[in-house]
């Protein structure tokens, strides 16, 4: 499999389990300090014992100060595609641009079908300058 012209990186996937909150975060932080690159969770809102993914990166990305944050598993059923760019947006924008995704099987990362849900939701402006700094969106 070829490298997609990416760099390696490597990060650590936090299982958000609600009864060990303070322990998540303890993950997450020691993630950032050892150098790591990524911290992900999984996006499950049906299941109980565990925590809000967006809730709980948000919480991540404040607790750290270098690593990216995101959803390895997003649940696409119960987040309409314009909530869910919209909140990954402002995230990103708190966070100082370390929010990035995971990849879905088949995913090409279609800067054009990411624009499209920003674009329905109000967060266009944001994703697109997001995106025209990190080289992956075409100017305007």
């Amino acid at each position: 499999m070829g490298d997609y012209g990416h760099d390696l990186s490597f990060g650590i996937f936090v299982t958000p389990a609600a009864d060990a909150a303070g322990h998540v975060l303890h993950l997450a932080r020691r993630a950032d300090a050892v150098g790591l690159d990524w911290v992900s969770v999984q996006d499950h809102p049906y299941q109980p014992a565990f925590l809000d993914a967006w809730t709980l990166l948000t919480a991540i990305a404040a607790a750290t100060e270098r690593v990216s944050v995101f959803p390895n598993v997003a649940n696409l059923p119960l987040r309409p595609p314009t909530v869910l760019a919209r909140a990954v947006a402002s995230l990103d924008i708190l966070s100082g641009g370390r929010v990035g995704r995971g990849a879905a099987r088949g995913d090409r990362r279609d800067p054009g079908a990411v624009d499209a849900g920003a674009r329905r939701s109000g967060a266009r402006p944001a994703l697109r300058a997001r995106g025209r700094q990190a080289g992956t969106v075409p100017g305007p």
